[in-house]
Parts: C-alpha cells; structure tokens; sequence
C-alpha cells in the first residue's frame, strides 16, 4: 500500500570511505537481507548465508585493526553500519554486535599471540561468535556466576550452564566468563572456547515472541578442557573485561534500536500518505502528523545520542555514562515508536501482513539485553551520585 517510499538517513559520515561502506551496506541491505526477512523469520531461519557473505565482504570485524583482519572504522562509522542492517532485519544487526561483542576481549585484552593466532579468522575467516555472560541463576548480577574453570597443568576444564547466549548453538567460537578463583567480581576470568571442543553443548533454542531468527538458547560446558593459551587477560580480569566489553556493546544495542525504530516511521509515514479515509491521505489529519513528528524526533535524538558517545569512545574519553545513556534512550524510543507504527496503521499494524507487528515485539527485547534499563539507570545514578550506601 504505501506509495511514498522511505528516503535514506542522511548520514554526517568522516571520510568518502565511510560514505562508500554506507552505500555498501545498504546495496547488501536492500537486495540481500531485506526482501526475505519477513519469511524468513517466520519461520526461524537463522541467515548463516547472510553472516557469511558480511564476513566475505569485511563487515564483521569493522572496528578492529586491519592488521588483524579488521577495517580500522570507528565506532562512529560502524554504529551506523549496525543501523543500517538493524533496519532491514534486526536478527543481522544484533548478530553482527553480538559478534563484535565477543571479539572484544580477545581484541582489547589478547596477547599479540593470540590476537595473530585467531582474530582473522574471527573477523574476516566466515566464523561467527556468542558471548558467555549470563547464567540460569545469575543475569543482572553478573558477578555471581557458577560456571567453573579449574586448572588441571596447561589446561583448564570448564564446567557449567550459560543462559540466553546469542547465536548458542550456531557459533563457532564462545567469549566465556568462568570462575577461577574467590566468589564475586575478583575471582572471575575470560576464556576463548571453540564451539567444537569436546562437552560444549546447546540446548533447544528459546521460544521467543521475537527474533525467531536468531537463535538464544542455554549452552552447557561439560568438562571442557581448553589450553592456558586461550585464557585472555589475567586470571581474576574476567569480570573487568566483561564490563568494558558491555560498554562499547549498550552502543550496539543503541544503534540497533534506532535501525528498528527508523524501519517502523518509515513503514509508517509510507501508509499513512497513501491509506485513504474521508476522501484524503489519513496523514493529512493533525492527529496522525503529529505522532510521525514525535516518532521521527525521538530517533533523530537517539541516534545524536549514541554518535556523541561513540565519538568519545573514538577519542580515547570516558563514555560508560553516555554508553548507558545511549542504551536507554535509544530502546526505549524503539519501544514507543514501534507501538506507534502499529497505531497508525490501525487493524492492519496488527497483522503480519505488514512489518510494524514484527517491529514491536523486536523491540522489546532491546529494552532487555546487554543490560535490562533499569539497569542503565542504576549505572547512570551511580556516575551522577556515587555508589549506592549500604
């Protein structure tokens, strides 16, 4: 029905190489993810396909050292990469932040060694990553995880059950958080797990509202044992690693749920100029401009939001606040806005028919990952007015 087709963001890029890599994105966007994304997640087909030709094309390791297989963009460039796939089908713009999500330690906190030995072919080799945080029992607290590793000579056997693990399953390798040493935060360490190793295991996917796409299911350590030379950083940094990894990941999800969220106002200004009622365009009635207005000024807020603090993330600066800031706002937007389109397009917003229905309850869980928002509001408090007292 509509008959106004969306224009593109105008994006303020740095470079004529970032403007190439937009352009880039959105030819595999359009052509690539787009037209099978409605199908293909009503169905649950996870687009491994997809993953291997953003791999091929070096879209998977955007903001990593191209001595390393990356492409030296910053955070500012990539973001707006993530944006663009968010928009055409979310399940490949969290999956791609998800994978960055786990290159992060071995990127950030790796030996040279390390870093020569495995990131090509994390970033540019067609594998694709999960990140091992959460547990059953432990989610926003956590620095109470079970998961154990023990050292046994050069090895250490892990052994415990991660929850809501992104791509679980499909993986090839795990960014794990295991406990090595005292309970809490201190005594926690990161290890890079192959998804092959003998006793990694995944349950059945989750049964989601959303994302049918991606998989998110449990996955189990059963006595894995992996070399010392995959332990990254130092024993009793995990939990360290961990957080800085989830700093530069709130700006993904920020970026993602701006995708979502400019996906949905483009659905629903496309309806609303050509849906006709009382012999005009519904979007010529003030009710309905009105909400487009404060749709399309929400996202414009979040994604000056998120750029600002990618760009002190670029500059060396300080940004958890801003990253969690980012974070809140931009999900939360997602969530109104998406609500929205689906409002404008009335009873047929309620169908699958149209794209709006998948769009709300993607967005959900954007409000929820990485950090649930009351979360982010504890973080933003605690940068505002110290720890909370006991």
């Amino acid at each position: 029905m509509p008959d106004r087709a969306p224009q593109p963001v105008d994006r303020q890029l740095p470079t004529d190489e970032a403007r190439d890599l937009i352009s880039l994105v959105r030819d595999i966007a359009q052509h690539e993810i787009a037209p099978k994304a409605a199908e293909e997640e009503a169905a649950g087909h996870f687009p491994r396909e997809v993953f291997t030709l953003l791999s091929r094309t070096g879209l998977l390791g955007l903001p990593y050292a191209s001595e390393h297989g990356g492409a030296d963009q910053p955070y500012e460039v990539y973001l707006q990469v993530l944006e663009e796939l968010a928009a055409a089908r979310l399940t490949v713009g969290l999956g791609v932040s998800v994978h960055t999500l786990s290159s992060y330690a071995l990127a950030t906190y790796g030996t040279k060694e390390q870093r020569v030995e495995h990131l090509p072919a994390m970033l540019g080799g067609g594998l694709l990553g999960a990140y091992c945080l959460s547990e059953p029992s432990s989610g926003s607290d956590a620095a109470s995880l079970r998961t154990r590793a023990v050292r046994e000579g050069d090895d250490w056997v892990i052994t415990g059950t991660k929850a809501w693990i992104t791509h679980g399953g499909v993986a090839d390798f795990y960014t794990v958080m295991a406990r090595t040493g005292e309970e809490g935060p201190r005594g926690i360490t990161a290890f890079l797990v192959p998804a092959d190793a003998e006793g990694v295991s995944a349950a059945a996917p989750e049964k989601k509202m959303g994302m049918k796409g991606s998989p998110t299911a449990q996955v189990h350590f059963d006595g894995v044992r992996v070399p010392d030379s995959r332990r990254i950083g130092d024993e009793g940094q995990g939990f360290a690693i961990a957080l800085s990894a989830l700093d530069s990941g709130r700006l993904g999800i920020a970026a993602c749920a701006i995708g979502v969220a400019q996906a949905a106002l483009d659905e629903a200004v496309g309806y609303a100029t050509g849906r006709q009622q009382f012999g005009r365009p519904i979007a010529d009635f003030q009710g309905l401009r009105f909400m487009l207005a404060d749709m399309a000024t929400q996202i414009e807020a979040g994604r000056a939001l998120y750029l600002a603090a990618a760009r002190l993330r670029d500059a060396g600066r300080p940004f958890a606040k801003q990253a969690a800031m980012a974070k809140l706002h931009c999900t939360d937007t997602a969530m109104k806005v998406t609500v929205d389109a689906v409002q404008v397009l009335g009873g047929y917003g309620y169908t699958a028919d149209f794209p709006a229905e998948r769009y709300m309850r993607e967005a959900k869980v954007l409000q929820i990952v990485e950090g649930t928002n009351q979360i982010q509001r504890m973080v933003i408090a605690r940068h505002l007015a110290g720890p909370e007292t006991r």
